[in-house]
């Protein structure tokens, strides 16, 4: 049997003596295991959000945008028991999460601060709307196959990475299975036992035979990967995975003179042709795909997307950092996390399904206010936590707010979803000035003075052109109503008695100059925190 780290075992120790609760829904057994150490720790969870704050949080995480005031009156309105249930599956069934995860996956999977590569964002949209599973992703990123048009994009990911070994080692190894092993590069983890050089290197071996083919990615059917130990002499990895897992390879060797120039001939052929050379009989990466989903050695991955599914939506992981699943680094609920990554495999990485069961859950839905100002610890997921918008949920959500709730009334869902795309294409370039965000979060100077002092915010979310919120607010003849309506599209409530009675004296104030007035209101309330976060 392969390895594992010690976290591993006592993980699946934890999960074998506990109650596998198969019976029990995945909302269930998250709930399950959060109450318990919530109870264990003597603390009170948050009480439940309203119905209000649900349905925005809901449409944020699954869909990528505030909801349209009708939505939110519909779902707060509604009396019907089952109307969470109904909306999870309406926006999950939706073109909008497919939109919506894939900008997600491909912020985590592109280069540079994932902005927008565009192949490879293409091809996630495809593979998400085609119902692909995670383990088939995983597969075509690693296995591109450019004669596939369903796969096109795909390639970008080692594209991108292709010509340093060193980063395409770390970055898969990061992205698919929760590790960094870059600091186990030049010596031995100084820090984390489970971390060798052996490792770093015997992972590397998966890549060294990768190369740039003329612009396409080509792999070579033999290679061989030497280090200098930190201690001792010069070593030849051999291909192992992050279990210890060694793979036998008779074609781990170095090229000759008269296979250096074939493969410049390969090349050349290759570009004039404009195809990748073919794949090798014996392919590195693709043992590695093998060899890390194969049994007693997926844990890495099923863990890892299960952690970072969880992150997403609760804004912290299970384990944090995301790249640091290790023995000195425990989950804070390790008997779950053992159990979604069990779960989550069983399931052929059916990620939607993970999904669900992750928005429906009683954790999901608590309250982000406590009623007190000491807070209980956030690895209890005993309150949720504020989660920053992405770029592209910033300008989306904007671009609602800007509009007069009429242009989403009264439509069929296929047309007012076309509505929403339409919008979601036209803030793309407004995206492109935000920072994605880190668990770090704060506002950069840039963002700020974008809003303060820039023009661009004023001319695309804040004129009052036909079919804008601000013509309609302009055109009333009560303030009251003028703000309300405004408070409405922007935070999808009515405004508290403090809020209306301060925003109507400001307009009150200026006098003869309302409609300046109700784009400052606006320019207010989405430059403003309640605006900016998940909450």
């Amino acid at each position: 049997m392969p390895l594992r780290p010690a976290y591993a075992l006592a993980a699946l120790a934890a999960l074998s003596a506990s109650a596998r609760a198969d019976s029990l829904p995945v909302h269930a057994v998250i709930d399950q295991h959060v109450d318990a150490a919530i109870t264990a720790a003597g603390v009170s969870p948050a009480p439940p959000a309203d119905d209000a704050t649900l349905v925005r949080r809901l449409t944020l995480d699954l869909v990528g945008r505030i909801p349209t005031p009708a939505e939110a009156d519909a779902f707060v309105t509604s009396a019907d028991p089952d109307k969470r249930a109904k909306l999870v599956d309406r926006l999950l069934a939706s073109p909008g999460f497919v939109r919506h995860q894939a900008a997600q996956f491909e912020a985590m999977l592109a280069p540079e601060g994932g902005r927008r590569s565009g192949a490879l964002g293409d091809y996630l949209r495809t593979a998400l709307a085609a119902g692909k599973s995670w383990d088939r992703v995983y597969r075509d990123l690693l296995l591109p196959d450019d004669t596939d048009a369903t796969m096109k994009g795909a390639a970008d990911f080692l594209k991108a990475r292709v010509v340093d070994a060193d980063r395409l080692t770390n970055d898969v190894s990061v992205s698919f299975f929760g590790v960094n092993v870059s600091c186990a590069q030049c010596h031995d983890h100084p820090l984390v036992k489970d971390w060798t050089q052996d490792h770093f290197y015997g992972m590397k071996a998966f890549f060294a035979r990768t190369y740039d083919a003329g612009g396409t990615v080509a792999e070579r059917g033999f290679g061989q990967v030497k280090y200098k130990a930190h201690k001792g002499s010069e070593k030849v990895a051999g291909m192992m995975f992050l279990t210890g897992s060694k793979l036998s390879d008779a074609t781990a060797r170095e090229m000759t003179k008269d296979e250096q120039k074939a493969e410049k001939e390969l090349i050349d052929r290759a570009k004039k042709e404009k195809k990748a050379p073919p794949r090798p009989a014996f392919s590195a990466r693709a043992k590695l795909v093998e060899v890390s989903l194969a049994d007693g050695n997926a844990d890495f991955f099923a863990r890892s997307i299960a952690n970072r599914m969880w992150h997403r939506f609760f804004g912290s992981g299970l384990v944090n950092p995301l790249d640091q699943m290790h023995s000195e680094n425990p989950p804070s609920h390790p008997e779950l996390l053992a159990w979604l990554a069990d779960d989550t495999a069983e399931h052929g990485y059916d990620l939607k399904r993970l999904v669900r069961g992750i928005v429906m859950s009683k954790t999901y839905g608590r309250g982000s206010r406590y009623p007190t100002e000491a807070t209980p610890d956030r690895k209890l997921f005993a309150v949720a936590q504020l989660k920053p918008f992405t770029p592209l949920q910033l300008a989306t959500s904007l671009k609602i707010a800007a509009a007069d709730p009429a242009q989403f009334e009264g439509k069929k869902a296929a047309d007012v979803e076309k509505q929403i795309e339409q919008l979601e294409a036209a803030g793309r370039g407004f995206a492109a000035l935000i920072a994605q965000p880190t668990d770090n979060f704060q506002v950069g100077v840039g963002e700020a003075l974008l809003f303060s002092n820039g023009d661009r915010v004023a001319k695309e979310f804040l004129t009052d052109g036909p079919g804008t919120v601000l013509a309609k607010a302009k055109a009333l003849t009560d303030p009251k109503a003028a703000v309300a309506l405004l408070v409405r599209t922007a935070y999808g409530r009515a405004p508290t008695a403090a809020e209306s009675a301060a925003l109507v004296a400001y307009v009150e104030r200026r006098g003869t100059r309302p409609a300046d007035a109700y784009r400052q209101v606006l320019w207010a309330l989405v430059a403003g925190p309640e605006f900016r976060f998940v909450y």
